[in-house]
């Protein structure tokens, strides 16, 4: 089965395809599709070329850098970005905080943030889960209290991807503790370079520095920098936390990364077993393609719709299930290292190294076990 397109989309599909696989680097194409880390600066370069050409934020509102395109077509840009190995415009500025400012910042907030977050001038980190307050967010204990002009925070953040890299962090605080705890919390926009922040690495399972966590040590921060209004920091949060949610089915990316493992072990698929095992895959992706497609067009209001939930589940079950069968196909070759492995082709050592990694994908955007439950309120209601 094939998603069938109009004479008018399928141009549409050839015209991004085109784009991706000649104007992008190649270089860079393949250390993505090879599944190597890139530096920031690789990163953000690709970001800024992106928008160089109109195409880092489509999805925005138009007077902000958006393209004002259908929901198939950003859906084929994003499929076709991700199928190339470019590399997707960074998610803590082009789906997370951008939308977000978008949606409930100032006039003056958004001029002044939103042509550098759309180019990556800034690279912003996120800062939200705290060491008691994962799944549990609500019950942040981040505290910014006003002093004067500014507020002073106090507080840990932890888990925060690529923040060694950041210029900016948005922050979840309690600026009340004693209202209910989902209305005594703000969004605070704070300079990383201010004094008494301090960034600390976290070691992941697969040797990489992908995480860290954050420091709040009597950090002041001007007024101005409050999104909105205090107290609302938590509607933000489920606005931002939608949209992360939609991002994290990765469909294009994942049915690379198929298409990569039947080209590496093209001899292991005349196996009855792994040739049944890559069909259902690639069915259970057409299935979430359709899902994603349906997700997007009933959301209304900029407000992601609640099956948004069903495509980080189902979407980081399918990613971890793909790494899982490149292990199974290198088998256990996957496991040498040093002079052992020495002559073994580069995509059977990482795929232990990535298998580990992906584990995070059921955690990260709000934990399985948490979208279950949504699906069961929201959806089933159960």
């Amino acid at each position: 089965m094939q998603l069938a397109l109009s004479p008018e989309d399928q141009a549409f599909r050839e015209e991004m395809r085109t784009f991706f696989t000649t104007v992008v680097p190649e270089e860079i194409r393949t250390k993505v599709l090879e599944g190597h880390e890139l530096s920031k600066e690789e990163i953000a370069g690709s970001m800024k070329l992106l928008d160089d050409h109109d195409l880092a934020v489509p999805h925005w509102p138009e007077e902000w850098g958006g393209r004002g395109w259908n929901d198939l077509q950003r859906h084929l840009y994003l499929e076709e970005m991700q199928a190339a190995g470019c590399p997707v415009p960074l998610a803590f500025n082009a789906s997370m905080i951008g939308p977000v400012l978008a949606q409930f910042a100032s006039q003056e907030m958004k001029e002044r943030f939103l042509p550098k977050t759309k180019s990556c001038e800034i690279w912003w980190s996120q800062g939200f889960s705290e060491p008691d307050a994962g799944s549990d967010l609500a019950s942040l204990r981040t505290s910014a209290v006003r002093d004067g002009d500014d507020w002073v925070v106090n507080g840990q953040k932890t888990w925060t991807t690529l923040g060694q890299h950041g210029d900016w962090i948005f922050t979840l605080v309690r600026t009340d503790p004693e209202v209910k705890k989902q209305a005594g919390i703000s969004m605070l926009l704070i300079d990383m370079t201010s004094p008494g922040l301090t960034v600390r690495p976290i070691e992941l399972i697969d040797g990489g520095h992908e995480v860290n966590e954050v420091w709040f040590e009597d950090v002041r921060v001007p007024g101005e920098n409050l999104v909105g209004e205090p107290g609302q920091g938590w509607t933000m949060a489920k606005f931002l936390l939608g949209n992360e949610r939609v991002g994290v089915a990765p469909v294009g990316a994942t049915k690379a990364a198929l298409a990569r493992a039947k080209r590496l072990a093209p001899e292991r698929l005349e196996e009855p077993l792994v040739a049944a095992r890559v069909a259902e895959l690639e069915n259970e992706l057409l299935a979430l393609e359709l899902t994603a497609l349906r997700v997007v067009a009933h959301s209304a209001d900029g407000e992601p719709h609640p099956a948004s939930s069903v495509l980080k589940l189902k979407g980081t079950e399918l990613q971890q299930a793909v790494t899982e069968l490149l292990v199974d196909l290198a088998g256990p070759a996957s496991l040498a290292s040093g002079t052992d492995g020495g002559a073994l082709p580069d995509w059977v050592h990482r795929t232990v190294p990535t298998y580990l990694n992906y584990r995070k994908a059921s955690i990260y955007g709000g934990s399985n076990e948490v979208q279950r439950q949504i699906i069961a309120r929201t959806i089933l209601g159960l």
